[in-house]
């Protein structure tokens, strides 16, 4: 442990990780994460390795009125994984993973990312619905619902949550599932932050791999209305085994080219994947057409050099009603004026086993068909963070119109806080969540997240 006096300490004089406070070797590392533009420094960072760790960095905070928050990949777009002042529950060092290639379960500890947990799954031939950039923790992607390229065959990752470890406002260890405590588990599936800190999570694994078809596809911008008027048609009839992003962004070289693209995964047959990805290939002229087999791990990785860790990030996102003519006329009208070249403007398209899935049988209500608009403006320069965050409000305030009121909080920015983003991000299931909050945090101890507050 670091320099603390005794005082300090109490309570936390069994604490098996690391205490860190600012000026300690390492703090300013740890209170760092993925988007950048977030520059908090809490007072105490508890380094956790186990359950009783949680337990007492919970209660110690309680004790001394400290915000807490909970800190596992630290790819938080929004930040809410840091606090200012605080206390930062920091379970990094929590990697435990252990496949069982019979049952075909994960049980997977929160400091895990999904290129890690990818490569011990893989190993067997095995997946199940994780992020699309690699470098995403489990854990704050499963809580707040979990969106990816295996969603249309087996839906989103807290859709496949078999059961989860928890530790609550008031230091209790609890197991969650369909059989124990199953309305903390129904919560926990799209709005787990609000309601303790997991400890561990148990997933129902998939045959995925180890090579899929996969790959990108791009087009000139000035093709991207054809191009995208295409996608929504070619779309309309996808299998389960087909998960496409499609949009506008810029070419990988950094001269600011902005191009239209389709990303693809498929995870059927090769012959299958052939007929279904034919249409992709040939429509049109392509710039660039890069399909075929590759490793699974690598396919859930070809975005990532798009977003690296410390960049400047700013993200909106909503569901549309439908991809209209006049929807996709006005996001290209708006993203040919974006100020970086880091930025896209992705349609997550939603089908098959994701909207099947009852609205009320998670505390995700993301289940109606279409396309999710998320605009990631990335950029590296401090000096025009005022110029790509005003874009991205522009534009998200002029794509408005098209949406139905539906929002990812996984993809929320710091400034989508309230009663407004919350209800949109959860839906007809918000009533029953601030139920739960007040059985399991009547205090509001953990409210760095899209907040429930338990009144």
């Amino acid at each position: 442990m670091s320099a603390v006096t005794e005082q300090e300490l109490a309570g936390l004089e069994a604490f098996s990780g690391e205490i860190l406070r600012p000026g300690d070797s390492g703090y300013d590392d740890v209170r760092r994460g993925f988007n950048g533009l977030v520059d908090k420094r809490p007072a105490l960072i508890a380094q956790c390795l186990g359950e009783a760790d949680i337990a007492d960095a919970i209660a110690y905070a309680r004790n001394a009125g400290l915000e807490i928050s909970i800190r596992g990949g630290g790819h938080s777009v929004a930040g809410r994984c840091f606090t200012e002042g605080g206390l930062m529950i920091d379970l990094a060092r929590m990697k435990g993973v252990h496949v069982d290639p019979v049952a075909r379960t994960v049980r997977v500890q929160p400091g895990v990312n999904w290129a890690q947990l990818n490569r011990e799954t893989q190993l067997h031939g095995l997946a199940v619905t994780g992020g699309v950039i690699s470098t995403t923790g489990v854990a704050g992607l499963t809580l707040g619902g979990g969106l990816g390229w295996l969603m249309p065959k087996y839906g989103l990752a807290t859709d496949n949550l078999l059961s989860a470890r928890v530790v609550t406002a008031d230091g209790r260890t609890l197991t969650a599932s369909e059989k124990e405590n199953a309305d903390l588990f129904w919560g926990l599936r799209g709005a787990g932050a609000n309601l303790g800190v997991v400890s561990s999570f148990e997933f129902r694994l998939h045959e995925v791999g180890p090579t899929v078809i996969g790959g990108l596809v791009a087009h000139p911008f000035d093709a991207a209305p054809d191009f995208l008027r295409f996608y929504r048609d070619w779309t309309a009839d996808a299998s389960d085994e087909l998960m496409t992003f499609a949009g506008a962004g810029h070419a990988p070289d950094g001269s600011g080219t902005k191009l239209a693209l389709v990303v693809a995964c498929h995870i059927g047959s090769p012959e299958q994947a052939e007929e279904e990805l034919r249409p992709l290939r040939e429509h049109g002229s392509p710039v660039l057409v890069e399909l075929g087999p590759l490793p699974y791990t690598v396919l859930n990785s070809l975005l990532d050099a798009g977003y690296p860790t410390g960049s400047l990030n700013y993200w909106k996102s909503g569901f549309l009603g439908g991809l209209t003519d006049d929807a996709i006329d006005e996001l290209l009208t708006r993203f040919a004026v974006c100020p970086s070249p880091m930025t896209a403007a992705l349609l997550e398209h939603f089908h098959g086993k994701v909207t099947r899935v009852p609205v009320d049988a998670t505390a995700v209500p993301h289940r109606e068909p279409g396309y999710n608009l998320v605009v990631t403006s990335v950029w590296t320069d401090p000096a025009a963070t005022d110029e790509n965050v005003a874009w991205t409000k522009e534009i998200f305030a002029a794509m408005a119109p098209f949406m139905v009121g539906r929002r990812y909080l996984n993809y929320f920015s710091e400034d989508d806080v309230g009663d407004e983003p919350a209800r949109a991000a959860y839906g007809s299931n918000y009533d029953r969540l601030v139920a739960l909050k007040k059985e399991y945090d009547p205090e509001n101890l953990f409210r760095l997240n899209a907040n429930v507050p338990p009144n």
